[in-house]
């Protein structure tokens, strides 16, 4: 769909259609999906002619899913309406069976028609693959052979595809071309919940809708960016998962380039999606490869030991539930890149997530050069503070300012201070898991927001040096953090080798 198509229905309620949801009775679907479906029908974004047919490997009838489902959902979405949670379940069915056996997408097929026919779903359907990554290909695979891809002018079909995205630069490239043997690029939706996000999306209005920051935007009045992305948990219920991703894989392909690209990229040439994803490409390019000599000096890894946060007892990451007791595998990653364009040629990019950490929060600080201070020589005025801008993106949404300001008094002083803008004390809180404006745009055929083939690709490119290198060299200090603490030393002496040092994180509240 055009985007001045898109445009005029932003508001209003998305196609009909019907969600096939594979793993649908998993945690990603439990905790995220379905309280995201009742979220756009609170807002009017949900249309009657609206399905969901759950699939899984759990045996369960309709009644029994939906009677699952209220249980969950009671406890996941407290508070929904009685007629709201209602209104999902009559519209949701399920579907048991094997994702590798092509006799259950010969059913869903089947299913599928008599959903449209009772629900008036036009033939639209939406393919979301909430699975172990494991079943991306063979899923695709077999819609494909069922016929159930097919774009006959009759109503859309459309993929998505949760990350991982491959788990290195070859295994992302085969994934994306055995997905494209099925389906067009336009069908497929490779979703960042991060992308979801509101202060996220907020990044192009805030740089190119406010003359005031855009002129300052480059090398010339920006010292250095820093992207957090903090959690305070462990590896929970992911344990098999993670100790074979490890934060590298997990994380930095995919969130951290998405708010890299979207800070950095230079103005597209309007907003449609493949214009916005174009110029998100173009900055992914310009970062600078890490020659493998350079991967240590330029990468931190680490992994947190037994600790303690909020005066409650953290186990190790060894100790946590199916990791390996001797797991090398990585909780923590700081990076330092450099972009080889003219906007940010010199300015350093630091890029830092982990687990088990001091606090939950991911931002985005800006921090902008110096002024020279020979005109307040003679006073009392001492080095000025740089002025820093953050982007905060959870858990408290909203941006930060600060600057330099007069002492009252007689006496020529300055301190620091802060402008705060919080999004839920100026718009007033909405239930929000994440996922709402990616569902809604996904129905809508607006792609803005999802990775295109050459995005994961190119992330990939960046990451795979230092992976070879890791993998060459296996990390001899593990664990080298306790649980609750800011991750390891060699993190901070990244930072101070250039003179600088990470951005203290706002408390939480």
């Amino acid at each position: 769909m055009a985007r001045n198509k898109i445009d005029e229905r932003r508001g209003q309620p998305a196609d009909p259609c019907c969600i096939v949801l594979f793993g649908a009775s998993g945690d990603l679907a439990k905790r995220k999906l379905f309280p995201a479906l009742l979220n756009l029908r609170r807002s009017q974004l949900r249309p009657d002619a609206f399905a969901v047919l759950g699939s899984g490997t759990t045996e369960m009838t309709d009644e029994a899913f939906r009677e699952r489902l209220r249980g969950e959902l009671d406890t996941l979405a407290p508070g929904t309406e009685k007629p709201l949670l209602d209104w999902l379940l009559e519209r949701t069915h399920y579907q048991p069976g094997d994702f590798r056996s092509p006799a259950l997408y010969e059913t869903l097929g089947r299913r599928l028609g008599e959903i449209d026919t009772a629900r008036g779903s036009r033939g639209n359907a939406v393919f979301y693959l909430a699975t172990p990554p494991d079943f991306f290909g063979d899923i695709v695979d077999h819609l494909g052979q069922a016929g159930l891809t097919r774009e006959d002018g009759h109503g859309f079909r459309r993929v998505i595809v949760e990350k991982p995205f491959g788990d290195s630069e070859h295994s992302a490239r085969e994934l994306n071309a055995r997905l494209r043997k099925i389906v067009q690029e336009e069908q497929i939706y490779r979703i960042d919940h991060y992308l979801g996000k509101e202060t996220v999306q907020n990044l192009l209005v805030f740089r190119f809708a406010n003359g005031i920051f855009e002129p300052v935007w480059d090398r010339r009045y920006i010292d250095n960016v820093q992207i957090t992305v903090a959690e305070t948990g462990g590896v929970e219920q992911r344990g098999r998962y993670y100790d074979k991703a490890g934060a590298l894989r997990d994380m930095v392909p995919n969130h951290l380039f998405q708010l890299l690209a979207l800070t950095c990229m230079e103005p597209p040439s309007s907003l449609d999606a493949e214009a916005v994803r174009d110029e998100k490409v173009k900055l992914l390019r310009a970062v600078q490869p890490i020659r493998p000599e350079e991967v240590l000096q330029h990468t931190v890894r680490g992994q947190y030991g037994a600790g303690t946060r909020k005066d409650q007892a953290v186990p190790a990451y060894r100790a946590e539930d199916r990791v390996d007791p001797r797991s090398d595998t990585e909780t923590y990653v700081a990076l330092k890149l450099l972009v080889d364009n003219w906007r940010w040629a010199e300015v350093p990019f630091y890029l830092r997530t982990g687990k088990a950490l001091a606090l939950q929060h991911t931002d985005v600080t800006i921090t902008f050069r110096r002024p020279p201070s020979r005109l307040f020589r003679g006073t009392d005025v001492g080095g000025f503070s740089p002025n820093v801008l953050v982007l905060h993106m959870q858990p408290d949404e909203g941006i930060s300012l600060s600057f330099e300001a007069k002492v009252p008094g007689p006496v020529l002083k300055t301190s620091g201070v802060k402008m705060d803008f919080n999004y839920a004390d100026h718009f007033g809180r909405t239930p929000s898991t994440g996922y709402e404006t990616l569902l809604y745009d996904c129905i809508c055929g607006d792609p803005t927001l999802f990775q295109r083939a050459d995005s994961v690709e190119e992330g990939w490119s960046i990451v795979q040096p230092i992976l070879d290198v890791w993998k060459a060299l296996p990390a001899r200090a593990f664990p080298n953090y306790a649980a609750g603490s800011w991750g390891p030393k060699e993190a901070d002496e990244l930072l101070s080798r250039d003179g600088r040092s990470w951005h203290l994180a706002k408390p939480e509240r």
